[in-house]
Formats: C-alpha cells, sequence, structure tokens
C-alpha cells in the first residue's frame, strides 16, 4: 500500500524576515508521520496574493493533502482565504455559519463584532470548516487544502480537528545506528545497503561530537519486518 503524501504552505514576512521562528512545520511532520501521512514538500511564501495562489495551485495538484498555515486573522494582510479562492476557482464571502459562530463569541467575550473580525468569517464557496476550540474563527478545507491558522496552539488544534477525516496509511517507522565514523568512511557500505533495500528510505547525518566525527544512520519505512531486517545488516556492517 503506497501512503499518501502531503506538502506545507507557510505563508508570511514574519517567517521569512526572521522575526518569527517557524514550529508548525516541526509539529505537522510528527502528527502526519504518525497517521502514516508522508510529509514530502514545505514551501514557505510571502504576503503576496498571487504567489500564495500560484503555490496553492502547484502544491495541491502534485499531492494528496496540502496544509497551509498563516494569514487568516482579521488585518489586511492575511489574504490566505482569497488567494486559496482564487486557486481553486471559486468565490470567497462571509458564510452564515462562520458569521454566527464568530458573533457568539465575540459577544460571549463582550467585544464588538466589527468589520476587521467579520473577515475571518469569509470562507470559500464549497469548504468545509475546521473546528477551532482555541479561539473560535475557523479554518476550512476545500478539496485537498487545508487551510489553517499560523499561531502554534490554534494551528495544532487544527491538525487534531482535521487528520481523523483523513485517510492515512501504515505507520511510517525509523531506526537510527550511531557510527563513531565520518560519513566518507561508511558511504559506500551504507549505499549498497539502501541499493538492498529499495523499500526503505535511508540517510546519514553527521555530526562533530568533542572534536570526534561521527554519523547517525536512519532507516525508514513502513514495513517493520523489512526495518528489522535491515537494521541487522546495518549493525552487522558497522557494530
Amino acid at each position: 500500500m503506497t501512503n499518501p503524501t502531503a506538502a506545507m504552505l507557510v505563508i508570511g514576512d514574519e517567517i521569512l524576515s526572521g522575526r518569527t521562528r517557524d514550529s508548525n512545520m516541526h509539529f505537522l511532520a510528527g502528527e502526519l508521520t504518525r497517521v502514516g501521512i508522508a510529509l514530502r514538500e514545505v514551501r514557505i511564501v510571502a504576503d503576496v496574493h498571487e504567489e500564495i495562489a500560484e503555490a496553492v495551485r502547484a502544491l495541491s495538484t502534485r499531492y494528496t493533502h496540502l496544509f497551509t498555515s498563516g494569514g487568516i486573522g482579521p488585518t489586511h494582510d492575511d489574504i490566505t482565504a482569497d488567494a486559496v479562492a482564487q486557486a481553486m476557482r471559486v468565490r470567497i464571502g462571509h458564510r452564515a455559519d462562520a458569521m454566527a459562530l464568530l458573533k457568539a463569541h465575540y459577544d460571549r467575550s463582550g467585544m464588538p463584532f466589527n468589520e476587521a473580525r467579520q473577515r475571518m468569517a469569509r470562507i470559500p464557496d464549497g469548504a468545509t470548516l475546521i473546528d477551532n476550540p482555541v479561539s473560535t474563527a475557523p479554518g476550512f478545507t476545500i478539496g485537498n487544502v487545508h487551510v489553517m491558522a499560523g499561531v502554534p496552539g490554534i494551528f495544532q488544534a487544527m491538525v487534531a480537528s482535521v487528520l481523523p477525516q483523513l485517510t492515512g496509511g501504515p505507520p511510517l517507522l525509523s531506526q537510527s545506528f550511531r557510527v563513531e565514523r565520518g560519513e566518507g568512511e561508511i558511504a559506500t557500505d551504507f549505499g549498497a545497503l539502501a541499493a538492498e533495500f529499495p523499500d526503505l528510505s535511508m540517510g546519514s547525518y553527521p555530526f562533530i561530537q568533542n572534536g570526534a566525527h561521527g554519523t547517525n544512520l536512519v532507516i525508514r519505512g513502513s514495513d517493520a519486518g523489512r526495518l528489522a531486517e535491515a537494521m541487522v545488516k546495518l549493525t552487522r556492517l558497522f557494530g
């Protein structure tokens, strides 16, 4: 069984400027691995309408799922929903159910449900809402595109809302082996082992510790038996 694939589109000038460190990619990668969806690509784009729309079109076509983070708040630079609507060739407008959710939230909070806050109820036609138990303002799914907030706590809650609705594959497993030798010393044998197990993914990650060079060898796959077989051969090679 081939695992479904995914891409992530991180949206925001604050990420590209270095002002904000993105943690959503790390979280999403772990959650997708857990449910057997392979994250294959991550892009970061600025708050530019056409660039967002272009990236959505490209990534949603190539992968089973596309997850976006950022740009669905109440300010003028929150343009993700409009760009996604353009990419998916649908109209966008204030949705009654989203308006009702937000109005009730702000009524409870004693804050005005002003024009800026109403922008968060603008949803592309045909989309389904993604629950936001943290601050109510919903994300949405349209086709295979899941549009979520950039604030880490809200993003994580939205991921938890979406993942149970998606079909995954076998859990993606990994094992690692530490070798106190540099990559150049082990590359030939490790490459031969990788060729022997084409159904598994093998990677080498060098490190320097206390002045000594070493390599962490990692094997990934969805078949626990094959993974165990490869690890036995790996330890015989370098143990």
